[in-house]
């Protein structure tokens, strides 16, 4: 008699890790082509998809693996683009410098804030971010305005020293170049692309080492882990700086895509911004935070562009009372109301699928792998019985 095998869930395997990442790798370099259908496939476009990938990417190993929510990451996207731009008004247009100071000084000040704010644990080092956050603000905006040029906003002059690529009485546009290749339009998505598949292999090396399993337990009970005697606060700085620096290569590459930094970038509702991309596309996977990005961002940059014209062409099939109708339903729901749509959205997620976009997609693949699972047991009951 036939045996019937109970079908447990697989472990991830470094075979499977790499495949992934191949189809992941495939999937970044081809979004001009297969976003093109749903009119995302412009490059500024494509860019904002690439960076605030990065950006979450980097936000969910902090809060997907050990739970502590910051409300104040986008310290560190700000500080990444004033750094950026710094490294253009002295050093020149070379977008590889600039992406090593992004990194490198927001993982400076994630190391400070960092060390204070770990002191306390759940809503109050939410509170601590959040003041951090602020206070960085107010700084920029107001305080530190020969570094940042207050509300103005920081951008590279003709006059800067720039030493190893000056061009005195030069008129032109200062644009970040590399190898001779100016970093605009597509060569600039994909020179974030890149950076986006390297973020993706850390995140993915950080998911499945010793340290992402360690992070995972102060997630599951740091109490019980400090009661063991084992110090948990050089395990979640860590991480909290692992965070950071993802934040200022992302505050790096939009300076670099467009030399200009600004006190609004280091604003609460960015902060908010990239919390609401984590969980929309699922804190804790490896994929969902970049799904949610994208999501935020298509919406912000597409729906909000839908106006009545644009609508009376989409239901341009329709007979006109009918045409009418549906415009005056979904008129609300995009233009100015698109925050309607991505709300309704958001809590459609929330209810039904609290593992966000990520665990839908995972449901609707697991459905196609039943169905042949299921059709080969029926198979094997089947010749039991004959």
């Amino acid at each position: 008699m036939a045996q019937h095998k109970t079908l447990t869930p697989k472990k991830s395997t470094p075979g499977g890790d790499l495949a992934m990442f191949a189809v992941f790798t495939l999937a970044v370099l081809s979004m001009p082509i297969w976003l093109d259908p749903i009119g995302a496939a412009y490059p500024d476009l494509l860019q904002k998809f690439a960076i605030f990938g990065i950006f979450a990417t980097g936000f969910n190993i902090l809060f997907g693996l050990t739970g502590y929510l910051s409300f104040g990451h986008a310290v560190f996207l700000g500080v990444g683009s004033y750094s950026a731009v710094w490294s253009f008004k002295l050093l020149g247009m070379n977008p590889i410098p600039a992406v090593f100071a992004s990194v490198a000084i927001a993982g400076v000040f994630a190391l400070a804030i960092g060390f204070l704010s770990l002191r306390r644990s759940g809503i109050y080092f939410s509170i601590l971010t959040l003041a951090f956050a602020q206070m960085s603000y107010n700084l920029a905006y107001s305080v530190l305005t020969p570094i940042t040029n207050g509300e103005t906003g920081l951008r590279v002059l003709q006059k800067d020293p720039r030493i190893f690529d000056s061009e005195a009485g030069s008129t032109g546009p200062l644009i970040a170049n590399i190898f001779g290749i100016n970093i605009t339009g597509y060569a600039a998505f994909y020179f974030c692309a890149i950076f986006l598949i390297i973020a993706m292999y850390i995140s993915m090396r950080i998911f499945r080492s010793p340290f992402g399993m360690m992070l995972r337990a102060v997630k599951s009970n740091q109490n019980r882990m400090n009661y063991t005697g084992l110090n948990t606060r050089p395990y979640t700085l860590a991480a909290f700086i692992i965070s950071g620096m993802y934040a200022g290569l992302a505050g790096g590459l939009l300076s670099i895509t467009d030399p200009l930094a600004g006190a609004e970038r280091m604003q609460w509702t960015a902060s908010g911004e990239v919390v609401l991309m984590t969980i929309l596309g699922g804190a804790g996977t490896l994929v969902g935070p970049m799904l949610g990005a994208g999501v935020l961002k298509y919406f912000e940059n597409i729906f909000s562009a839908f106006n009545d014209q644009r609508l009376a062409e989409v239901f341009d099939f329709l007979p006109t009372a009918l045409q009418e109708f549906m415009i005056f339903i979904t008129g609300p729901l995009v233009g100015s109301g698109w925050h309607l749509t991505l709300g309704l959205l958001f809590m459609i997620i929330v209810i039904f699928l609290p593992g966000g976009l990520a665990e839908g997609g995972q449901k609707i693949f697991g459905l196609f792998r039943r169905k042949p699972a299921s059709a080969a047991v029926e198979t094997s009951h089947t010749q039991a019985a004959e």
